[in-house]
């Protein structure tokens, strides 16, 4: 008997640990009721409960989770049906109020999402729908936090999956997607080749351009060797004349050194003439001062003759 009440007790025990004793993982919580009213929350770790008296009535995650939206359909406010699917992210952050303030929060935020959603959608036209996806989960999320508040749940963000239009809407949306993509492609080939007469256009300008540069800039160069050339030559000219002047003034020099004046001058040059004329020129020009030279002698030969003549008588 001894044995069996020994065994008894430990059971006992055993059991009473087990009902006071709660071990709660991390990131999640546990609501205690004390003979069916709230107490308190049970925090990570390792808890003490009173058996019997203290109950945990449930457990909540606090990490952000997860709820898919069944497909929705929806009216927009052109009268076209769409089936929206969404997903929500929630986290909960008010335990005692996500157990006690509603039955079951995750289907409340369902419910409001689907009813959020079809008053946002039935003031938005089919296409402000399908660009607007942004705007629509604004829209749900901050309808939601107003009214999960009061649950102790936070919504962090919503998200449009898909929006999908009837069949007919979108074959219609696709036939004009493809026309649109046509005149596209038409306008951007109309616009290439108007480009490519226009770069053809200007290439051919600044060819003609830079051939009518290549001309002139030929031209000044050869007119500036031209001009440069003359005057060369005329330079050289100059130089030569100079130098024959040089000579014949370093001739005349000589000359008078020897002791000839003007006299004997005027005779080789009168001289010269006659070598001159016996050449084959037609014109021969005296200068004025061998034309009076020879006057001079030509009187002198006279004053000569008439002396001898008077010598004579």
């Amino acid at each position: 008997m001894g044995t069996v009440v020994a065994i008894i007790i430990v059971i006992l025990v055993v059991a009473v640990a087990a009902l006071s004793i709660k071990i709660v993982p991390q990131q999640r919580v546990g609501v205690v009721e004390r003979l069916g009213k709230f107490n308190r929350l049970l925090t990570p770790g390792v808890n003490i409960l009173v058996p019997i008296i203290d109950q945990v009535r449930t457990y909540h995650d606090l990490r952000i989770q997860q709820a898919n939206v069944p497909p929705q359909t929806v009216i927009t406010r052109d009268n076209v049906q769409v089936q929206i699917d969404t997903i929500i992210f929630y986290q909960v952050t008010g335990p005692e109020q996500a157990t006690y303030g509603i039955s079951d929060y995750v289907y409340g935020v369902r419910n409001i999402t689907t009813a959020t959603m079809r008053q946002i959608i039935g003031k938005m036209e089919l296409d402000e729908t399908l660009s607007g996806r942004e705007k629509i989960s604004t829209d749900i999320r901050v309808a939601l936090d107003e009214a999960t508040e009061k649950w102790g749940v936070r919504i962090e963000r919503v998200e449009v999956i898909d929006i999908q239009p009837p069949s007919d809407i979108q074959e219609a949306m696709d036939k004009q997607m493809k026309a649109e993509r046509s005149k596209r492609a038409i306008v951007l080939e109309a616009e290439a080749a108007k480009q490519d007469m226009i770069l053809r256009a200007e290439g051919d300008k600044q060819s003609k351009i830079l051939k009518a540069e290549g001309d002139k800039e030929a031209r000044i160069r050869e007119a500036e060797g031209l001009r440069q050339a003359q005057e060369l030559e005329a330079l050289g000219q100059a130089k030569a004349i100079q130098a024959v002047a040089e000579a014949e003034k370093r001739r005349i020099e000589l000359l008078r050194e020897a002791g000839l004046d003007e006299h004997v001058l005027t005779y080789r040059s009168l001289e010269a003439l006659t070598d001159i004329s016996n050449g084959s020129a037609n014109k021969v020009f005296i200068p004025t001062k061998a034309v009076e030279t020879l006057g001079t002698i030509g009187a002198i030969g006279d004053m000569l003759k008439s002396g001898d003549n008077k010598g004579s008588n």
